[in-house]
């Protein structure tokens, strides 16, 4: 069982950054793609990002692409996602996801490809 920790969240002006970090354990973190999801108030949670697990791959929802980078640390069994240019509607829970899969250069969008979940953390972009 893997088990996945957020953290990093916070408030934060527009325009401004962030670093989200997820923590990995109880698996082999080199074996996961990875993916960031958030939910806002109100809204459905959404894809963000995803980067595969050799990190030759990676997809943004277009929302975000410029602005959020998403990079993996195998050997610390981490995923970090760096977020500038900070806009109101970022604000959201965010999520880091694992999907199970061979194949080294899939970076899934979708929620049921991900097997497992961290609880998340917040976002708020507010001035």
């Amino acid at each position: 069982q893997v088990q996945l920790v957020e953290s990093g969240g916070g408030l934060v002006q527009p325009g401004g950054s962030l670093r989200l970090s997820c923590a990995a354990s109880g698996g082999i973190f080199s074996s996961y793609p990875m993916g960031w999801f958030r939910q806002a108030p109100g809204k459905e949670r959404e894809f963000v990002v995803a980067i595969s697990r050799n990190s030759a791959n990676t997809s943004y929802t277009d929302s975000v692409k410029g602005r959020l980078t998403i990079s993996r640390d195998n050997a610390k069994n981490s995923v970090s996602l760096q977020m500038s240019n900070l806009k109101p509607e970022d604000t959201a829970v965010y999520y880091c996801a694992a999907a199970v899969s061979t194949n080294y250069y899939y970076a899934p969008r979708l929620e049921y490809q991900y097997t497992y979940w961290g609880q998340g953390t917040q976002v708020t972009v507010s001035s």
